[in-house]
């Protein structure tokens, strides 16, 4: 098939309905020898991520929740994804010298050019001037030959050729001149009608709920509704589906996945707004499971906070000859001020707090990271009354992730994959009960492999790169 012929939507009518675009994500590994130089041992740095991104494969991050719009009949495409990536490195006198954050992706697509827009902050090379841009004309995306047209259903562009534009290497504080190669794009997103009327109740079951709740007094200092979100920590998911665990994780007991956090819902317990006190309990679990005796379940979260901080406890379930049953154990801690824990229309919110292992959470670790090691960062939403909504998961889409084709195209989806990518990290953990031997020598052997490869991309500085 030539590139010419590369529209697989279906044979659109006269005229159709505009399209929202809601839900979906954008993988992209920016560029993925910059990373290495990142990493690497002359910036000595790291990446973290920003507002629920997530990553997935060897080098790419995930963005979630897209917004935007589509017109089946000329082709006009926008998606604007959330979430960021701050990376970091040349620390030197407590500060970084190269310190980038790219956030908020958004895909155009129009009369055959797609580009690539983001939010910038960066810290221009040489000079340390901070420059904040929203929505910079980032990469220019290489769509010809796709027919975006008459589309109804979900919609996936597979690794799109991406360009680095003249305003994207201002923005990128000057590491890369304009028309660099950047890593390619894929992203995948959900459509609705615009006409499309709002579901109405099947029966008369659920109003009499909506009345029951409207009549129902909230009890002072009860919570109506609560969540806790928290990834447990960036690396070790990368390495339970990485090539030396190739395992995964399962959710039971109502734990929802929001691609880099897992979320515990159906909160129940107490506020003291005087006090400044909270405790609440948690439903779901999540079970770790992997080669080389990995098996590791944590069930039963509760939070507390009071004196401003706040504790996550969990039951933990570590099978294997070193496993370990803990009941309610302190795993982390974080902190949480009297100004975080104010409500605010009904809403006490913590968003993105960093956290800490505690002894006891390096216990249920099994030792591979040690007390007051950086885990992932927790958000907390209390309800106070039965009319404030939780804020919602990222939404990554009826579909798994855009699946590899022969040509890129855009295309209607009907099917659902499973997420079967595995991640790499630059620091391998050891093992959770049996095998930590056998996981030492594989990851020694890991790191060696990462470091040597980090030698072969970089060079004194990241624009030098082939």
């Amino acid at each position: 098939m030539s590139r010419e012929a590369a529209a697989l939507f279906p044979a659109a009518v006269a005229h159709a309905d505009d399209r929202t675009v809601r839900g979906g994500r954008l993988d992209w590994g920016i560029k993925s020898s910059f990373q290495s130089y990142v990493t690497g041992p002359i910036a000595q740095g790291g990446s973290t991520l920003r507002g629920g991104a997530a990553t997935v494969g060897g080098s790419q991050f995930r963005f979630h929740s897209a917004k935007g719009s589509y017109d089946p009949d000329s082709g006009t495409f926008s998606a604007g994804f959330s979430g960021g990536v701050r990376f970091t490195g040349h620390k030197k006198d407590g500060s970084y010298q190269l310190d980038l954050t790219i956030s908020r992706p958004t895909v155009k697509v129009s009369r055959g050019t797609g580009t690539l827009y983001a939010d910038m902050v960066s810290k221009e090379k040489g000079t340390g001037k901070v420059t904040s841009t929203p929505q910079v004309p980032l990469a220019a995306l290489d769509v010809s030959g796709i027919g975006m047209k008459g589309g109804t259903g979900p919609i996936a562009l597979d690794n799109l050729p991406a360009t680095l534009t003249s305003q994207g290497a201002k923005a990128f504080a000057g590491y890369y001149p304009a028309g660099t190669a950047l890593d390619p794009v894929s992203l995948s997103t959900d459509l609705v009608a615009k006409s499309a009327p709002a579901k109405a109740p099947s029966d008369g079951k659920a109003k009499d709920e909506e009345k029951e709740k409207a009549e129902k007094e909230p009890e002072a200092g009860r919570i109506e509704n609560a969540a806790v979100d928290w990834g447990v920590r960036r690396t070790f998911r990368e390495y339970v589906t990485g090539p030396i665990a190739k395992g995964e994780w399962k959710l039971s007991a109502g734990a929802q996945d929001g691609g880099a956090l897992f979320r515990f819902p159906k909160g129940e317990g107490t506020y003291d707004e005087k006090k400044h006190t909270l405790a609440a309990d948690f439903a779901g679990s999540v079970r770790f499971t992997g080669a080389h005796g990995l098996d590791l379940t944590l069930a039963g979260i509760t939070v507390e906070v009071k004196d401003g901080r706040g504790t996550l406890s969990a039951d933990v379930d570590s099978e294997g000859h070193r496993g370990t049953t803990l009941k309610d154990a302190p795993l982390i801690t974080f902190p949480a001020t009297e100004e975080e824990l104010k409500p605010e229309d009904g809403l006490v919110a913590l968003a993105e707090v960093p956290s800490k292992l505690t002894a006891e959470g390096a216990k249920a670790f099994g030792g591979m990271y040690k007390a007051g090691s950086a885990m992932d960062p927790v958000s907390l939403a209390v309800a106070l009354d039965t009319e404030t909504k939780l804020p919602a998961l990222p939404d990554l889409g009826s579909s798994a992730r855009p699946e590899p084709a022969a040509e890129k195209q855009a295309r209607p989806r009907t099917e659902k994959t499973a997420d079967s990518a595995g991640s790499s990290s630059n620091a391998v953990p050891i093992g959770v009960g049996a095998g930590v031997a056998v996981l030492l020598a594989a990851a020694v052997t890991f790191g060696v492999v990462r470091k040597r490869r980090a030698s072969t991309d970089t060079s004194a500085s990241p624009s030098d790169d082939s």
